[in-house]
């Protein structure tokens, strides 16, 4: 099992980590689309290699090739709108608010899945990626669809998880070399 090599990877002074990525996924109340669909998204956002590589062939065994490919959609999508709208929401001229985004997004108003998904992982992308705009944005449109917000936490642990897991192994590798 992937998950296990990947706990196996984690150094003993993040011992934290390896036991949260074993609950976060091992013992997730997710159903199983949600679930790896939110891994698989977090782990592309998380820029790490190996999270990316170890996690990425169970969550494809686990969603189906469309949830697959929609999940992989929205941590792409993500990367963008993040960046966009951080920085909107940071810059202190309120004009840039005002502005068409002239951004092509498609992809959120018809992403293959259940809308609640691929909000879901749009949400927990954004965590990774620090926008709060778009994270209460997403967390709006959960609570209206009927989410609760233990859902909605598991989705936010997944990703404080993997982009943890990420940056402690990529660091490690780095320090190696």
């Amino acid at each position: 099992m992937a998950l296990d090599e990947l706990k196996s990877a984690v150094p003993d002074f993040a011992k934290d980590l390896k036991l949260n990525l074993g609950s976060v996924i091992g013992n997730s109340d997710l159903p199983q689309q949600q679930l790896w669909g939110t891994v698989l998204a977090c782990a592309i956002a998380s820029r790490s290699p190996k999270v990316l590589r170890e996690l990425e062939p169970e969550a494809k065994a686990n969603l189906s090739p469309e949830a697959y490919q929609a999940a992989k959609s929205a941590a792409a999508i993500m990367a963008m709108n993040n960046v966009f709208y951080r920085t909107r929401h940071l810059l202190s001229d309120p004009e840039y608010g005002t502005m068409r985004a002239g951004l092509r997004m498609n992809v959120i108003g018809n992403p293959g899945v259940d809308k609640v998904d691929f909000e879901l992982w749009s949400l927990a992308v954004s965590a990774i990626n620090g926008c709060g705009m778009c994270l209460d944005s997403h967390e709006q449109v959960l609570r209206k669809a009927g989410v609760d917000r233990e859902t909605i936490q598991e989705a936010v642990k997944i990703a404080a998880v993997l982009q943890a897991v990420g940056a402690t192994l990529d660091a490690e590798a780095a320090l190696a070399e």
